[in-house]
């Protein structure tokens, strides 16, 4: 049994900034990687990929924000992801797997903050939001 929850207004603008973020950034590292590489000191096919995994991920978060209910693990997941995305920007700085310019190193470290405060702001989002039942964990999202 899983949570289900009505999503309070905080939450799905959160859901669609985050959303939005995500698809312009997507757009950025995708088609301006090459460019990007020589001013970030990071590989292009790094920004490239890494931006491509940001569309369907903005999708995700389109489709839940637009839901009148959603399941606690939705909202978890979104989270996790963000989470996820930010211990590994760090990583990446912090085992030497790349070496970026002063601009890479800002750019990698502001974006990972970005998206730790996204987190945040989702998981106050869910707080907010309020229980209206339960259902079997097959069911639906």
């Amino acid at each position: 049994m899983t949570e289900i929850i009505r999503i309070s207004k905080f939450l799905r603008f959160i859901f669609f900034a985050d959303a939005t973020i995500s698809v312009v950034t997507g757009l950025l590292l995708t088609i301006g990687g090459k460019t990007l590489e020589s001013y970030l000191g990071l590989p292009s096919q790094l920004l490239f990929y890494s931006g491509l995994s940001l569309f369907p991920f903005a999708a995700f978060l389109i489709y839940i924000a637009t839901r009148k209910s959603i399941s606690k693990t939705s909202v978890w997941i979104v989270i996790t992801i963000n989470a996820l995305w930010t211990i590994n920007s760090f990583l990446i700085l912090l085992l030497g797997w790349v070496e970026p310019t002063t601009f890479g190193y800002a750019f990698v470290i502001f974006q990972a903050l970005g998206v730790a405060l996204l987190a945040d702001l989702e998981f106050i989002g869910l707080r907010k939001s309020e229980i209206i039942g339960f259902q079997d964990a097959h069911e639906s999202i």
